[in-house]
């Protein structure tokens, strides 16, 4: 008996497919990528695929760089969580694609969650626990979650005698970036007492520079953030926060994904999953 083992790239080049697909992320070092890479990851093992990840610090040329080496390797599909390539890029790159939590396109599969109505919902809970004057933390200004939530803090707010666009400030999802432009932000605008933020990350980031200025969270100022990951339940006090389902976002996009690799119909193209309203330590009760 020989003991002969099939070579896996002779047989991948024969049929032009390694049975691997890619995770594209913005930014590993937010722990939500983290928690929805392991969702993808257990699905395509589950069906004998392999993921690899890539991380584009939100740079357009790293993730073209990234296609295009794949591309050559026979990549299967991708997953992408990030929001660089534009929809012309995307149509023109002719293999199965999933977005998750990143975009509103038509052109291709989407799941994401109800973000627009979570916005609203952690706005609602901050007018209901007596904020008479609320800031909103966004995202980057273009990319399509960050517009919704900072669409549905409007909703709320748009029409109250206290508004103005001031209250709005980028911190680019990012932690430092929040830090800095919450220290900045209540140093003009000390009477703000209650922040919705876009991501946790910046939430934390806030909760950082109003500890930092001597502001008691939440008696003087309360805190609600977006995601749910599990770093909002580490910090001090708790942090409040809209939690969508990141793991089932995850698993979800990898079996649509999948089923669309192997050619098989798909019961639905875009997904919203719900969101809740977790509250914790940053709001009062």
């Amino acid at each position: 008996m020989l003991n002969y083992v099939p070579n896996d790239v002779a047989r991948s080049l024969f049929k032009k497919s390694t049975r691997t697909i890619a995770l594209f992320v913005p930014d590993i070092t937010n722990p939500f990528f983290n928690e929805l890479a392991l969702a993808v990851e257990k699905v395509t093992q589950m069906y004998g695929y392999t993921t690899i990840l890539c991380n584009t610090s939100e740079s357009a040329k790293i993730e073209r760089q990234y296609i295009q080496n794949l591309k050559q390797k026979y990549i299967d599909g991708f997953i992408m969580a990030t929001n660089t390539l534009t929809a012309d890029e995307i149509e023109g790159l002719e293999l199965p694609m999933v977005a998750v939590d990143r975009s509103g396109s038509s052109v291709i599969p989407t799941v994401t969650s109800k973000n627009r109505e979570g916005a609203r919902v952690a706005v609602q809970a901050l007018l209901r626990q007596g904020c008479r004057k609320i800031a909103h933390i966004r995202g980057p200004k273009g990319m399509w979650i960050a517009e919704e939530r900072c669409q549905g803090y409007l909703d709320l707010v748009e029409d109250e005698a206290w508004f103005t666009p001031k209250l709005i400030v980028n911190g680019n999802f990012q932690l430092k970036e929040a830090i800095r432009t919450a220290t900045k932000l209540f140093r003009e605008h000390p009477d703000i007492d209650g922040v919705f933020a876009g991501n946790d990350l910046m939430a934390i980031g806030t909760l950082r520079a109003l500890q930092e200025q001597g502001i008691r969270v939440p008696e003087q100022v309360q805190i609600i953030g977006y995601d749910g990951i599990a770093l909002a339940e580490m910090v001090y006090p708790e942090l409040s926060t809209i939690s969508q389902p990141i793991y089932e976002m995850g698993m979800l996009a990898a079996r649509i994904l999948i089923k669309k690799i192997e050619q098989k119909p798909l019961d639905e193209e875009n997904y919203q999953l719900e969101v809740a309203l977790i509250q914790r330590g940053t709001t009062r009760p």
